[in-house]
């Protein structure tokens, strides 16, 4: 298989199209597979009681707010570099669910603090620079809003990605680098899980369902996006004439 072949807006549009039912079902089962993992069969914290379950959907959440805008420079920089249209069509699909997973791992941690540290929002290093992932976000998608010529707007928004995202490396190094209140890292490449078996297995299973879910809705979205910019070629009219 040509994988260059898939570069192309009309080859892509059909492939997102088989993969999305497979990519959806698996986001249903990991879900639910993980939610049960994660409020029955784990057990309860001895240290911070039932309340530690809001890990099972913030941890994940903050991981894909970091790897969603890693994967969105990444499109960004091919983009820049080989100018291809498809790489700012993923980035842009992208950015939506960055801005949900960071808005989400935001909120949870909030709903987590308040229990542990006795207030909803501290200014700590990592929370902060979580803040400013999302104001990168929402910054991104502001701009390629503001810009009318679509083409300008996809580099303008690819440079600010590229710039922001230093952040990310500040996110994950924070607890490392500052006196910060927030914990540090559960889960390690370098040494042994700091929690119980099931409960590592319940967050990865969660932040596979996340990963699943991404790749769902980034598919879907950039499907709609190629129709939007490639309306006036014969590929999308014929489509839209055998739809209708």
């Amino acid at each position: 298989m040509n994988l260059y072949t898939y570069a192309s807006p009309a080859n892509f549009y059909v492939l997102a199209g088989k993969l999305i039912p497979w990519f959806a079902w698996g986001t249903g089962i990991f879900t639910v597979w993980g939610l049960y993992i994660s409020f029955f069969l784990a057990p309860t914290d001895f240290q911070q009681s039932e309340a530690y379950r809001i890990i099972f959907i913030h941890v994940p959440a903050a991981w894909m707010s970091m790897f969603i805008y890693l994967v969105m420079a990444f499109w960004g920089a091919i983009g820049l570099a080989f100018n291809t249209r498809l790489s700012f069509m993923m980035a842009r699909a992208l950015a939506p669910t960055g801005a949900i997973f960071t808005f989400i791992a935001l909120w949870t941690g909030a709903w987590w603090g308040k229990p542990m540290w006795g207030a909803w929002w501290v200014w700590d290093a990592r929370l902060t620079s979580e803040l400013i992932l999302l104001f990168l976000y929402v910054g991104i998608i502001a701009l390629w809003a503001a810009i009318d010529d679509i083409r300008r707007g996809d580099r303008a928004g690819s440079l600010l990605t590229l710039i922001g995202a230093i952040n990310v490396p500040i996110i994950y190094f924070s607890v490392k680098w500052w006196n910060t209140l927030h914990q540090g890292a559960s889960v390690s490449l370098t040494k042994a899980p700091s929690m119980a078996a099931t409960m590592l297995q319940g967050m990865l299973v969660m932040a596979i369902a996340a990963w699943l879910y991404t790749i769902t809705v980034a598919l879907i979205r950039v499907r709609r996006i190629i129709l939007e910019r490639e309306r006036q070629t014969e590929w999308v009219k014929a489509l839209l004439e055998k739809e209708t």
